[in-house]
């Protein structure tokens, strides 16, 4: 370390705390670490390669074999083309557009994937992306909350677990709060008592966390007679090419995941984070607006319109200190939806749904086995006759990735222990749809 003890007392003096501990009083106790990982402190670079290549052998890779994974993070096929032209020099090594004037194709890029998220989610504007889906939640929370002047988010129990998580972790040091409701398996969830005229906002989504498709645009008549605004989150970004568009339901931020277009499972990450609001709200929009004009001369250009970053000029006014735009990610999604146009992403949004049907006909046939869902897109739940978890076990032995148990998500609640969340996409085909239909039949 470079610094001396006593320089390093002298920084801790200065920002207010007595030791290096103190800086962590934040996180509890149980969990941290109460001293070192067991692994060895050095080893030679070839030895760690070798160790590292034996644990990726113990996975059980979604590309190698059959996968019905979802719950948030989605399986799709990505053209080669899309990953080819993120490699390229220009745009691998190019980042944040501090310097406008310069950075033509980076804008350009970013304008594209703005103009494609409005038009998919229905609304008139959208920003140059966020870090995932969940934090693109928790900013819709806190821009709802600027916009109305209230402090209280009213959040659906069928929100992905995950969001709801981020959303109270960014909310819990600021003035404002947000309600949780309980998780319903029915989808009956009623709002009315909730609504009223302290609320900013009331988020939901579409399809939920248990796959259930849903027409809001009561709900956001509800929310705007008491003033306050309609999010709807979106996980599953593929599903607006078949479903009614949030935009067209009232909806008045739209937050998602942009993951499943252009981007890989990647183990959980970079995402690229979606946020689409109406065009009167766009001063209180998070992250940056980039647009399009012309030049002294008449030629198109592109410039950053709007980028009230903590980071940037008048930082004061900085409506987020989110710090990045998810670039790479962002140009993959815009790659991919460009190839795919709009024809062929409904071709592709009904590919899944019909996919999804066609597995989820075979599935509710088996002994010990029921449907949740009374509508569904790509996902549905199923409610097994044992435990989800030790049948993903027994499903995973027989090399088959048979969904994500609803408990590993909502531990707590005893009685999501019998449910497994099932995706079907356009990479599962009929051969493994039928590998998974035996071995469920196996292992019940």
């Amino acid at each position: 370390m470079p610094h001396t003890a006593e320089e390093r007392q002298e920084m801790l003096a200065k920002i207010g705390v007595s030791s290096v501990d103190d800086l962590f009083a934040d996180i509890p106790q149980e969990a941290r670490l109460g001293d070192l990982l067991d692994l060895p402190l050095h080893e030679s670079e070839m030895t760690v390669e070798k160790n590292f290549r034996n644990l990726a052998a113990k996975n059980l890779s979604p590309y190698m074999t059959p996968c019905f994974l979802g719950a948030g993070a989605y399986q799709h096929h990505v053209p080669s083309v899309a990953d080819h032209i993120i490699q390229r020099s220009e745009f691998l090594t190019s980042y944040t557009p501090y310097q406008p004037e310069i950075s033509q194709g980076t804008l350009q890029a970013l304008f594209e994937f703005q103009t494609q998220v409005a038009l998919i989610t229905g609304m008139d504007v959208a920003n140059a992306s966020m870090y995932d889906g969940a934090t693109s939640c928790a900013e819709a929370v806190l821009m709802a909350c600027r916009v109305t002047r209230r402090k209280k988010a009213i959040v659906s129990g069928n929100l992905h677990p995950h969001y709801r998580d981020v959303t109270r972790t960014t909310l819990q040091f600021t003035e404002f709060e947000a309600k949780n409701l309980p998780p319903t398996i029915e989808g009956n969830e009623d709002f009315d008592d909730y609504i009223g005229s302290d609320i900013a906002c009331v988020v939901v989504q579409n399809p939920d966390f248990f796959g259930r498709v849903q027409d809001f645009t009561a709900l956001a008549d509800k929310c705007h007679e008491a003033g306050a605004l309609l999010i709807v989150v979106v996980n599953e970004v593929v599903s607006l090419g078949a479903i009614i568009p949030p935009g067209d339901m009232g909806a008045d931020i739209v937050a998602g995941e942009g993951q499943s277009i252009g981007v890989p499972l990647s183990f959980g990450g970079p995402y690229v984070g979606l946020l689409a609001t109406r065009q009167k709200f766009v001063r209180q929009m998070p992250g940056r607006l980039c647009g399009q004009t012309v030049d002294q001369d008449g030629k198109r250009g592109f410039v950053l319109t709007l980028s009230t970053r903590e980071q940037h000029i008048r930082r004061e006014k900085a409506t987020s200190n989110i710090c990045t735009n998810a670039g790479l990610c962002s140009l993959a999604f815009t790659i991919h939806m460009s190839l795919l146009g709009e024809t062929g992403f409904a071709k592709l949004a009904k590919l899944n749904h019909s996919q999804a049907v066609t597995l989820a006909e075979q599935l509710e046939a088996i002994d010990g086995v029921e449907i949740v869902n009374d509508t569904f897109f790509n996902e549905f739940t199923l409610r097994l006759s044992g435990d989800a978890s030790s049948v993903v076990e027994k499903l995973a032995a027989r090399d088959v990735l048979g969904g994500v148990p609803v408990s590993r998500l909502i531990p707590d609640d005893p009685d999501m222990t019998d449910l497994l969340l099932v995706t079907v996409t356009e990479t599962c085909s009929l051969s493994d749809m039928e590998q998974f239909v035996a071995a469920l039949k196996e292992v019940l």
